[in-house]
């Protein structure tokens, strides 16, 4: 194989492929990509087992071929070019090494053979459809910061992708929690997706997903079945195992009478928490919302390192109420919000909040308070 690419092509290429590598690996064949020259491209394959990554780049080929090389090893020589060089790999099939030059640098990596290498076996899809980047963007991003870190709860480590009634008909949904919050996000149903069954994706795929959906114009191609799901792009396809578990139900978890509601600016909101936060204990980082007509106070208070207290103007018009939540939950959700108001609807300080942006009931967020 004997190839040559642009620097930040063959970078962009082989960042996306070692991204998935795992860091300490039992199996000297994971830590490598894949590189398989053919035709005008090239592509950089990238496994941890579990995921799967695939990504082209146009390339010069001089002569086509395969083999494997540690991809970290690559990433950094690559990453450490000066920008616009010519980038040559070379390997001859015989020594075992592949040569790496451009311009006056020159370095040679060992290789494993190609046909150790795992390729995930390709399964049949239930449901194909396309979507375009924004609207997969916006699903994930705004839903994965509830995606729980507990291993033992191992079916909430995930994003769970399914369709759903929404109340203009059906909808794709994506759902997260941890249990302590959850966010539900809508999106219009893709034509070809109504058969799709609801899958479980991994945080470590939606993690890597993120980077397939930069581009606002590109097209994403999806297919979801039984136990893979795969996002294409033209040059990066990425598949992965879903989690094998069932999601809760998580309709029973969203609240339906909470009547008192509060109207806020959501980034003034999310700068006070922030600030009163400060004093906390980290143990507890409890915040206590104290409501009244049209008057919110924050406040935190630590036996340990202080007190803070904050006023802010709300519209709201309901019985006074106090309630407390953790300073960190609170956060991450006033900062999903993309307009400028923040709805929040409560109950009682003991039942879950609810939370939406303005009007739009297409994300919907729920926290549960803690007692302070």
């Amino acid at each position: 194989m004997k190839i040559s690419v642009e620097r930040a092509v063959l970078l962009k290429a082989v960042g996306q492929a070692q991204s998935v590598v795992e860091r300490r690996n039992t199996i000297p064949i994971l830590a490598n990509v894949l590189i398989e020259a053919e035709g005008d491209t090239v592509s950089f394959r990238a496994t941890d087992l579990d995921i799967e990554v695939v990504d082209k780049a146009p390339a010069m080929v001089e002569r086509a071929g395969a083999t494997t090389v540690s991809a970290v090893t690559l990433h950094e020589i690559v990453r450490k070019l000066p920008d616009g060089a010519m980038v040559s790999l070379a390997d001859d099939g015989t020594s075992g090494r592949l040569t790496v030059e451009a311009g006056r640098s020159n370095f040679s990596l060992a290789t494993l053979p190609k046909e150790d290498f795992p390729v995930m076996t390709t399964s049949e899809y239930a449901a194909n459809f396309s979507a375009p980047a924004p609207v997969l963007r916006r699903l994930f991003d705004k839903s994965k910061f509830a995606i729980s870190t507990e291993e033992t709860r191992y079916y909430l480590n995930g994003v769970y992708m399914h369709v759903a009634d929404g109340e203009d008909g059906k909808v794709l949904r994506c759902v997260a929690t941890d249990g302590h919050r959850l966010a539900r996000i809508d999106a219009d149903l893709p034509a070809g997706a109504e058969d799709m069954p609801g899958v479980i994706v991994p945080r470590k795929t939606v993690g890597e997903l993120r980077k397939l959906l930069e581009d606002d114009d590109m097209q994403i191609a999806v297919s979801v079945g039984e136990t893979k799901v795969r996002f294409a792009t033209p040059d990066i396809t990425l598949t992965s195992k879903v989690i094998d578990g069932t999601f809760p139900d998580y309709t029973r978890v969203i609240p339906q009478g909470n009547s008192k509601k509060m109207e806020v600016d959501a980034s003034e909101f999310a700068k006070a928490v922030d600030r009163v936060a400060t004093v906390s204990s980290e143990r507890s980082r409890a915040v206590k919302l104290s409501l009244g007509e049209d008057k919110l106070t924050l406040s935190v208070n630590a036996p340990d390192a202080g007190a803070a207290e904050e006023e802010l103007i709300v519209a709201y018009g309901a019985d006074p109420m106090e309630i407390g939540f953790n300073a960190k939950y609170l956060l991450e959700i006033a900062s999903q919000v993309d307009r400028e108001n923040a709805v929040f609807l409560f109950n009682s300080s003991g039942d879950p909040t609810l939370m939406r942006e303005g009007n739009d009931t297409s994300a919907v967020y729920v926290v549960m308070p803690m007692r302070v």
